[in-house]
């Protein structure tokens, strides 16, 4: 028996609840399927409907049949109740248990469904879905609910509630807020909602079983298309995972490409925006509301350039709320929720083949090739983007090239390789200070120095397919600096990066090209005439003085009673003692328990693909200076200072170390000299520390 339903209703309330189809739309002024209009926006068709038994002017009366229940959503009818929503995969939703009393439509769960582990991301509470027709575009969604917010998750077509409603940023360093979020009190729902598809779907879902909730009324005003206001400036937005995301600096030296991406325009002509965050997916993306934020806050005429694969390859594509998807699902996410609603907005969409990742322990020799062998997301993307006319750039093929181009060694260093004493910072794990806590060489993930040659590749490219007559990929080169357009088009990026030296871009002078271009940027280190580092060569203690206090803003008389010479360890350490005590009057947040903790899922930083299930690594050296071998060695002057410098962590064994583990040495070498790429090291350790962990990590200069 149907709940909520009485056979001894009374005829009245029976004619008002059970009134058949065509006569409401008779009564309404409309033809069967056709919604009616609302007078109150001209020229626009906003889409009411009333659940209750009592007609409501300018609405639509969803009645329910006491023989055959609730109306199924028919293309014909242009909407009714669906038992599946629209997400990906489809949530299973109940119809035939769906009951009326007059005062809306209810229905009541007596047992959800969560999967045991996952049951953050994978669960069920069934309830009910309304399906309504209506074309891409923009949406004020109202739904009034017969029950309490409190018993009731209202959603649209698959998105996240419980993202939603949370306001925020979207990127690590808070500088792109959360601008549109949804509203639940009492029992009205609403939010803004750009839709891709030709339908959208309203989701009543209860919090506790045994508990009824319901619908009262749905109301879908349809939004113009935001202008651009006189005066302002085209946006370039960016949006993908990791590999696009910007940095902080307490995740120093990782890196995106979307990080740099904004340096290559002219600020005059254009702003560039970077939505992209770690972990996300065509999937989640959509459903947190990332994308939808997006599309809300552009114009008219911006850009949107999309690139997603790698979290999407995550085996996770049939729970609710994982990264995952299959091929269809992926092609779906693309044709059917992204192209039609950027175009819908009328912004122009940019799509980028991801790029590959890279096998992180590959020998001398390896021949790099694309790494998407199961799921074929770039060819699903090249594909989708001939036959739909949409601009893409093939970054994915490019970035084989460059790997193959600068060879194993090269491209090893510039990926996530990190060996103790290279950076302060962390990742989900905890501190990167003793290596990197996975114990292994990340290939998905890399560095500074591989992030600007990636924005360097999209530039040209742009470049490129304007020149080949591509509208888009025209209009956004026109945005370009003057000679970053002259640099892709003939190939040479000296004067753009002139950070890249001869000598640290290929072989074994890659190993610290990160650092080395990042000082040499930053003008603390130099080139010689020829445009070389010279990585190998011995730095003398004048030489590294001069860079130290430069990097860090300090007066040169702090590291007084030095003597020049080639630099050594020992000096080297006492030196970065002196440095540290002058710049700090606390320790900074690197140091503190705040690098061992973990970032656990759900906090809006966490990239599962950083998760290695290791817990809470430390900054703090893993051999205590007791356990080293040869520190009788160190000068009696010198000995206080670096054994301060090495308890701080702010050096340590260069001996026995090595990348993809967390090890360190026992031999502190105190007499050993310092080479211009060890400097380097040392140097970019130190910037990064004196930084607040939560600032971009995008500065290209000095203050």
């Amino acid at each position: 028996m149907r709940r909520f339903l009485k056979l001894s209703l009374s005829a009245l309330l029976l004619t008002s609840v059970f009134t058949p189809l065509q006569s409401r739309s008779e009564a309404a002024g409309t033809e069967p399927g056709q919604l009616p209009l609302d007078s109150s926006v001209q020229g626009e068709r906003a889409y009411k409907f009333n659940f209750t038994s009592q007609a409501k002017e300018g609405y639509r009366s969803v009645t329910y049949d006491v023989y055959d229940g609730v109306p199924l959503y028919t293309p014909a009818a242009g909407y009714g109740f669906v038992g599946q929503t629209s997400a990906m995969p489809p949530r299973e939703v109940h119809t035939s248990t769906i009951t009326s009393d007059g005062t809306g439509f209810y229905i009541s769960e007596p047992s959800f469904y969560a999967e045991p582990k996952y049951e953050k991301d994978n669960y069920n509470n069934y309830g009910m879905a309304f399906r309504i027709q209506a074309p891409p575009g923009a949406y004020s969604v109202y739904v009034k609910t017969t029950s309490d917010a409190a018993d009731t998750t209202v959603s649209v077509s698959g998105m996240q509630t419980s993202r939603l409603l949370k306001g925020g940023f979207w990127d690590a360093a808070k500088l792109v807020p959360i601008k549109h979020t949804a509203a639940a009190a009492s029992k009205e729902w609403t939010y803004t909602y750009v839709n891709g598809r030709d339908y959208l779907d309203i989701e009543i879902e209860p919090n506790k079983v045994n508990t009824p909730v319901g619908i009262e009324e749905i109301v879908l005003k349809p939004l113009p298309k935001q202008l651009r206001a006189a005066g302002t400036l085209p946006t370039v937005f960016t949006l993908g995972d990791s590999t696009v995301k910007s940095y902080t600096f307490d995740e120093a030296p990782m890196s995106g490409w979307g990080q740099v991406f904004d340096n290559l325009f002219n600020r005059e002509k254009a702003k560039v925006v970077n939505y992209s965050m770690g972990g996300r997916s065509f999937k989640n993306a959509y459903t947190e509301g990332r994308l939808n934020d997006i599309l809300l806050t552009g114009s008219v005429g911006d850009y949107l350039l999309i690139q997603f694969g790698h979290n999407d390859e995550s085996a996770d594509e049939f729970r609710r709320y994982g990264r995952g998807s299959t091929e269809a699902m992926y092609e779906t996410y693309i044709r059917e929720v992204y192209l039609p609603a950027v175009r819908a907005r009328g912004m122009i969409p940019v799509l980028i083949t991801p790029l590959s990742r890279v096998k992180g322990d590959a020998a001398p020799g390896h021949i790099y090739t694309n790494s998407f062998k199961t799921r074929l997301f770039p060819d699903i993307m090249k594909r989708i983007a001939r036959e739909q006319g949409v601009t893409l750039v093939d970054l994915n093929a490019e970035s084989v090239k460059y790997y193959n181009e600068i060879g194993v060694e090269a491209t090893t260093a510039v990926f996530m390789s990190i060996e103790a004493g290279e950076t302060p910072g962390k990742t989900n794990d905890g501190s990167y200070a003793n290596g990197h806590p996975s114990k292994k060489i990340d290939g998905t993930h890399y560095k500074e120095a591989l992030a600007k040659p990636f924005a360097r590749i999209v530039a040209t490219e742009l470049v490129k397919l304007g020149g080949e007559g591509d509208r888009t990929a025209a209009a956004i080169a026109s945005l370009l600096r003057g000679d970053v357009r002259d640099a892709a088009r003939y190939g040479s990026w000296s004067a753009i990066f002139p950070e890249m030296a001869k000598d640290t871009t290929t072989g074994g002078g890659a190993y610290y090209r990160n650092q080395i271009e990042k000082l040499l940027q930053l003008g603390v280190l130099h080139k010689d005439d020829r445009g070389n580092f010279r990585p190998d060569e011995t730095i003398t203690v004048d030489a590294f003085i001069r860079s130290l206090a430069k990097l860090m803003e300090l007066d040169p008389a702090v590291f007084a009673g030095y003597p020049n010479g080639k630099l050594t360890r020992e000096v080297m350490g006492a030196i970065l003692d002196d440095a540290y005590h002058a710049k700090f009057t606390s320790k900074p947040k690197y140091m503190t328990d705040y690098n061992g903790t973990t970032v656990v899922p759900g906090d809006p930083a966490y990239d599962p693909n950083l998760d290695s299930g290791a817990r809470g690594a430390m900054y703090y050296p893993l051999v205590s200076w007791q356990q080293l071998t040869d520190t009788a060695q160190i000068a009696p002057h010198l000995a206080v200072k670096v054994k301060d410098a090495y308890e701080l962590g702010l050096f340590r064994s260069e001996k026995g170390i090595a990348r993809g583990q967390m090890v360190n040495g026992t031999e502190l070498e105190p007499k050993a000299v310092v080479t211009r790429a060890k400097a380097a090291k040392a140097l970019y350790f130190m910037w990064v520390l004196e930084h607040e962990v939560s600032q971009e990590n995008d500065l290209s200069s000095l203050k």
